[in-house]
């Protein structure tokens, strides 16, 4: 397993055949205080053996400065490239709105090509409308999850 985040140049031969990849879309704290839930995220990819390479859209170190379009830019090229998007959107409104997620769920609703998966918790407010889409877009075939631990054993068994 590989884990580039969004301070780590994107490899030169990255395209969608680019061995297994996941992209953790969702939204990122804005503060030290809340914690990320991709480090759960990465924890349930290694317990299930998950061998491809996570895209995160975090930096290692948000106190070094950078650029804003070079973040956008980054996580553009990276979301237009992998086999997976893994959107899980815990919103809470104070801490992690998720702005920028709704945009990029629309952005990738309906691109057929790439595998998109999602997920929120049962009480994170305002995702009516994401799980709208997802399910006239998507179908059932593959469900909205309730639980980050669920939706990530998805994407391990099924890449």
């Amino acid at each position: 397993m590989k884990i580039i985040y969004s301070d780590m140049k994107l490899p030169s031969r990255f395209n969608k055949s680019f061995n297994k990849s996941v992209f953790l879309a969702g939204p990122t704290p804005r503060d030290d205080k809340t914690q990320s839930w991709r480090k759960s995220a990465i924890k349930i990819l290694e317990e299930n053996e998950y061998n491809g390479t996570i895209f995160i859209p975090e930096r290692q170190d948000w106190k070094v400065k950078f650029e804003y379009e070079d973040q956008v830019e980054w996580e553009l090229e990276a979301l237009n490239k992998v086999d997976t998007i893994l959107f899980w959107v815990p919103r809470k409104l104070t801490t992690m709105p998720s702005f920028t997620t709704n945009v990029e769920f629309g952005l990738f609703i309906t691109d057929l090509d790439v595998r998109l998966l999602y997920g929120r918790p049962d009480d994170a407010p305002e995702n009516r409308y994401l799980d709208y889409l997802y399910e006239r877009e998507r179908g059932l075939e593959v469900p909205i999850f309730n639980k980050l631990e669920d939706l990530i054993k998805e994407v391990a068994n099924e890449c």
